[in-house]
């Protein structure tokens, strides 16, 4: 069974999980409960309501209701979600639902704005109807056609850049569907997502805006996601262990950031200086929150804090060293960040 970030996983507890994973064991689907059916939620299929829920909730959700759900990861060793493959009902694929979507004969206004999104980068980055999807609350159908985002799904990392660039350009044009982020979403989202002094304001607004993700169209807010395409997948569940080493915080070079808005986001980085925690030879960023993702770019110095990580290849017997950025969705007190930034 092939499932890769991005997918849904409908469960015969009628449930809704997102895959959060390239790699799976034998006996689950590593991935992330997002709908609940609730009878007082605010979504509906099916003559069914759900509620989606953030991480806390959906831990305790599965702790007191299914906790056949959560299991303890032996290479990570941490609790987390995973469908077990005998209570999949249906894998939804986000490049399926946007084959479906562009052959609608009558699609509402939402599903009308992921058409243009397609064709837009159908037509001016070149990228293959095949090579993109849609994600997020359009997918399972639990979308609200006037409120909800679109979270727009670009498979292949080189075709995820193409996209990029093609937000770049139209949204400094006239006229252009495409239009950059106001000042309103920015602050709203620094306010969700920072919780410490780890980047104030005017520097969470000076990269994200570079990063050129995010957009508006006809007056809806739409992400453009990364997802590896079938041929860019390498190794099996489990050749891998990881072993925390504690705290870190270094200052180096980034020499590639092609993955740097994959799940999680890798940067390659040189020249290291070890500024706290041990002194190894750390040859590598990770994050797992969305604030740093895309982050910093190929050849600028950085300054980044985290954990440390030993990397171990199991079959090979290789070892690397990594630093973790992300190990909450609050990232308190760990950052990637420019060592130079002048606003």
């Amino acid at each position: 069974m092939r499932v890769r970030p991005r997918d849904f996983i409908y469960t015969i507890d009628d449930l809704y999980f997102a895959s959060t994973n390239y790699l799976h064991p034998e006996d689950r689907i590593i991935s992330f409960l997002r709908y609940v059916h609730n009878t007082a939620g605010e979504r509906s299929k099916n003559n069914m309501r759900y509620s989606k829920v953030d991480t806390k909730q959906a831990f305790d959700f599965l702790s007191q209701n299914y906790p056949d759900y959560l299991f303890d990861c032996d290479i990570t060793s941490a609790k987390m979600m995973g469908v077990p493959l005998k209570k999949v009902s249906a894998i939804l694929h986000p490049d399926d639902r946007l084959k479906d979507i562009l052959n609608l004969t009558s699609p509402d206004e939402l599903l009308k704005k992921v058409i243009l999104l397609a064709n837009t980068f159908h037509d001016f980055a070149e990228i293959p109807y095949e090579k993109m999807g849609v994600s997020g609350s359009i997918l399972p159908s639990l979308y609200d056609p006037v409120l909800s985002d679109i979270d727009f799904v670009v498979y292949g990392l080189k075709n995820h850049r193409k996209a990029m660039n093609t937000i770049k350009e139209l949204k400094t044009m006239k006229n252009s569907i495409l239009k950059g982020i106001g000042e309103e979403y920015w602050l709203k989202l620094y306010e969700k997502r920072i919780k410490d002094a780890s980047l104030k304001y005017d520097e969470f607004k000076w990269y994200e805006n570079r990063k050129n993700n995010r957009g508006v169209i006809n007056g809806t807010l739409f992400d453009i996601l990364a997802t590896k395409d079938w041929n860019e997948i390498t190794g099996t569940y489990g050749e891998k262990t990881f072993q925390p080493l504690g705290n870190g915080k270094i200052e180096c070079t980034v020499s590639d950031a092609i993955a740097s808005f994959d799940n999680p986001a890798i940067y390659t980085v040189e020249d290291i200086r070890i500024i706290e925690g041990p002194d190894i030879p750390i040859s590598e960023l990770a994050s797992f929150t969305h604030t740093y993702a895309g982050q910093v770019k190929e050849g600028e110095k950085v300054i980044a804090k985290g954990k440390v990580e030993k990397v171990i290849n199991e079959k090979t017997g290789q070892i690397n060293y990594r630093l973790i950025v992300g190990t909450t969705r609050e990232s308190i007190d760990e950052y990637i960040k420019l060592k130079s930034l002048s606003l």
